[in-house]
């Protein structure tokens, strides 16, 4: 009895092995066959009975997202996430996409970021990245990618319009160099002006001062001189007035009028 129960117990465990196989072969058929939604229905059978199989919760969240159901993908790639194992980069890849469709770049380029530091190889991480970091004006950091992407998948068909890409940045570069140079010239020169008319200034400040000053003493001069002129003037009408009275000491004039003579009077 108990060999028969366990005869039962185990063709059960294999029918149902053999069902959950059978399960996710359709789903994968229909995955490639680009009919998601079908595809979905199987997956989500497949997830709900063996929770070990990343691969289906890899393809749950890809259909997920062609159906535009982003919450479902970002639900079912973080379930499986941390226990990923050699499919990590691929989950945090497309979660990171997922995010990036939604506008949330912090935790897009996180995303990224995480796929590249589990597999430095994996191009399309460096994709994501480098398109981000494009938007963010990280232009240095956005080429350092894009050239990463191009070296792990060199045949990419979007070699050639990121090559573009790169050329377009390296150009913009140049001009923006080009611009900051050519300012950095306007600023020098026009510090140079400013200390030109400083000089300038002071040395016609100095000039005024010494201008001033000379005027000054040509003015004190000519005070002086003037001050000269007129002491020797009346210096000399003094004089002259002090000889008109030396020379009419005896000749005098009295009360009626009629000169008056001192002094003795001889007759000859």
């Amino acid at each position: 009895m108990k060999k028969h129960c366990i005869a039962i117990s185990l063709s059960f465990f294999v029918s149902a092995l053999a069902f959950g196989q059978g399960t996710f072969a359709a789903a994968q058929d229909l995955f490639m066959q680009n009919r998601p939604r079908e595809a979905a229905a199987y997956l989500e059978i497949t997830v709900a009975e063996d929770p070990s199989n990343v691969m289906a919760f890899l393809y749950l969240g890809i259909v997920y997202e062609q159906l535009g159901m982003l919450d479902e993908a970002i639900t079912v790639y973080r379930q499986v996430l941390d226990r990923a194992g050699n499919l990590t980069a691929n989950v945090a890849n497309n979660l990171g996409n997922v995010f990036f469709r939604r506008g949330n770049m912090d935790d897009a380029e996180a995303l990224f970021t995480q796929a590249i530091q589990t597999d430095r190889t994996f191009a399309a991480a460096y994709l994501g990245r480098a398109n981000i970091r494009l938007q963010r004006g990280l232009l240095n950091e956005a080429i350092a990618d894009y050239q990463q992407y191009l070296i792990f998948a060199p045949r990419s068909p979007q070699r050639v319009p990121i090559e573009q890409l790169i050329s377009h940045i390296r150009a913009e570069f140049a001009e923006v160099e080009r611009q900051r140079m050519a300012a950095e010239e306007a600023a020098r020169i026009a510090v140079l002006e400013a200390e030109r008319q400083r000089v300038a200034a002071e040395q016609a400040a100095r000039l005024a001062a010494l201008e001033a000053e000379r005027q000054r003493l040509v003015a004190e001069e000519i005070a002086r001189l003037e001050a000269e002129r007129r002491q020797r003037l009346m210096d000399d009408i003094a004089a002259s007035l002090q000889s008109v009275a030396e020379g009419s000491q005896g000749i005098g004039v009295g009360a009626d009028g009629v000169e008056r003579f001192e002094g003795e009077f001889e007759l000859e």
